[in-house]
């Protein structure tokens, strides 16, 4: 059964544009090397002057955290980002009607 990942943080509104290029790198880089669908997403409104924002990664081996670790560490995403990330797998399931 295949999994999808999702990961969400707070980025300073100030810094919006700076990671969303730096981010948007490491998701193309991504899809290309592990041939995985990817998403970048940002909430509309900014809170305590940050945005919140969410990775999105499509049917990902089961080894992906590490991936994304290190391609975190390599785009520079990690001083862009305040707080932790949070990181959630959601396995695909298929409905029966």
């Amino acid at each position: 059964m295949s999994s999808d990942l999702y990961i969400y943080y707070r980025v300073a509104a100030a810094n919006a544009q700076q990671f969303d290029q730096a981010a948007a790198a490491m998701q193309a880089q991504i899809s290309l090397q592990h041939q995985i669908g990817t998403a970048l997403k940002r909430s509309p409104e900014i809170k305590d002057e940050h945005h919140t924002w969410m990775e999105v990664y499509s049917s990902v081996p089961p080894d992906f955290a590490k991936i994304i670790e290190q391609a975190v560490a390599e785009h520079g995403l990690a001083k862009l980002i305040d707080g932790p990330r949070h990181t959630e797998f959601f396995v695909n399931i298929s409905s029966c009607a």
